[in-house]
């Protein structure tokens, strides 16, 4: 099964597939863990600093062991590719999934190359899923200390991610819906009403992506999933977590020199948000 075919099925069921960054093997492998737990597909995102402290060869070399390990769907995703360049090596490199994000430029700008992404990634594999970003996210993927003002004119309008979607044709669209980057000091408010109106214009084959759902309230993620988001990406919470955790057991064995002695409560600080994030998308028992 596809990564396109079960994004197809989450948005006809709502339901949404969860998206979890990660940057090492301990990471990737928790993630597997869980969703093979769960009987849910297991989507991993890399940016470009995770795939730079990775490896391209190492991250999809690993994504190949534990499908064959966990006997799940798992797909490896190019998260927030910045570059057409950076995108065709991810592409090369045997990613099965890349998210082209050039919403900083000029609408004609974004369009042009993400389509130049789409054709290069067809013409290598027709399997490969690739996302276009319309929209400004602010914010990082951290927990931001101050309010985060979202200005309308950081939001989406239907009408140019139609436009967008028909022009590039991708197979995933993730637009700005007052979602932010990482944990603000105040909770994010979703436009729900702007979700629903993009989800009417834009072709059924084309999935909606929910960036930045860390933080986000369990209500307006359920919201979000049956105005149409079919996947949902989270990294703030989980890093919190892993990092949380092995704070603690750094702190519980000072005289531990052994590094994976240590790593065992960060995985399992992280499984906890993954299984409550795939529970609260609705996604297990899927595969």
């Amino acid at each position: 099964m596809t990564l396109d075919e079960i994004l197809g099925r989450a948005t006809k069921e709502k339901w949404a597939t969860g998206h979890f960054n990660v940057s090492n093997l301990e990471q990737m492998r928790v993630v597997c863990r869980v969703a093979k737990e769960l009987g849910s597909p297991a989507i991993i995102g890399t940016s470009e600093g995770e795939r730079k402290h990775i490896g391209l060869l190492e991250a999809v070399a690993l994504r190949d062991a534990f499908r064959k390990e966990f006997g799940i769907p798992v797909f490896l995703n190019a998260d927030h590719t910045k570059s057409v360049g950076a995108a065709k090596t991810a592409i090369d490199a045997g990613y099965d999934s890349i998210h082209i994000d050039l919403s900083a430029e000029p609408f004609d700008d974004n369009v042009r190359a993400t389509a130049e992404v789409v054709a290069y990634a067809r013409a290598r594999d027709g399997a490969i899923s690739v996302e276009g970003e319309l929209g400004y996210l602010r914010g990082d993927s951290k927990i931001q200390k101050e309010k985060i003002v979202i200005r309308p004119e950081d939001l989406t309008r239907p009408e140019e991610a139609r436009a967008f979607t028909h022009r590039t044709g991708v197979n995933r669209f993730a637009p700005a819906v007052g979602n932010i980057h990482g944990i603000s000091s105040d909770e994010p408010a979703l436009d729900i009403d702007r979700i629903k109106a993009i989800r009417h214009l834009l072709p059924e084959t084309v999935s909606l992506v929910l960036h930045a759902g860390s933080g986000v309230p369990l209500e307006q993620i359920h919201a979000a999933i049956d105005a149409g988001i079919a996947n949902i990406h989270i990294n703030t919470d989980i890093r919190v977590a892993f990092v949380g955790g092995l704070r603690e057991a750094i702190e519980a064995h000072p005289e531990e020199t052994t590094p994976y002695k240590l790593f065992p409560e960060a995985e399992e600080a992280m499984a906890k948000v993954i299984r409550e994030k795939l529970y609260a998308f609705g996604a297990a028992d899927r595969v």
